[in-house]
């Protein structure tokens, strides 16, 4: 097995779905992101957006909820290639983040990871840099949420 074939670079991975409960959404937004069309649901109807809707955080929160479990499940899957199977670190950041569309209570957004390429770090022999295409899109298929992101893997 290869790295491309071990990080599936260019297919579009599944991650998950997830529907946005009017309470989860009121709770994270108290907790993090306290605007009225978070936190009130009457308020929120008169708003901009016109009815409660998720925390643009939340959605990214719960991508990456979900692209930790689906990694975890990877990891376990069997590695056939040359030394020890790749071990996945922290990310060195993100960029281009976008909220599309608003997320509104009861959506269920599905998200998603494309591998899009790899590359050796020169200074961290044995760990390469991943960069993904994070995306999440709701029942129509319109995407309500984009950003590239990264990973260090270590793979020797």
């Amino acid at each position: 097995m290869t790295l491309d074939e071990f990080f599936r670079i260019g297919t579009t991975v599944t991650l998950g779905s997830h529907t946005f409960e009017p309470e989860a959404i009121k709770a994270f937004a108290r907790k993090y992101d306290p605007q009225i069309f978070h936190i009130d649901e009457e308020a929120a109807k008169k708003s901009v957006l016109g009815g409660l809707c998720a925390s643009g955080w939340h959605t990214a929160a719960t991508w990456m909820k979900l692209n930790l479990e689906n990694r975890m499940d990877a990891e376990v899957a069997a590695w056939s290639g040359p030394g020890p199977v790749p071990e996945f670190g922290p990310s060195p950041g993100f960029k281009n983040l976008k909220w599309l569309k608003p997320v509104y209570a009861g959506q269920t957004i599905t998200f998603t990871r494309t591998a899009l390429s790899h590359r050796p770090i020169a200074s961290r022999p044995g760990w390469r840099l991943l960069a993904l295409r994070s995306e999440a899109f709701d029942s129509t298929g319109d995407k309500v949420l984009e950003f590239e992101s990264a990973v260090l893997v270590k793979v020797e």
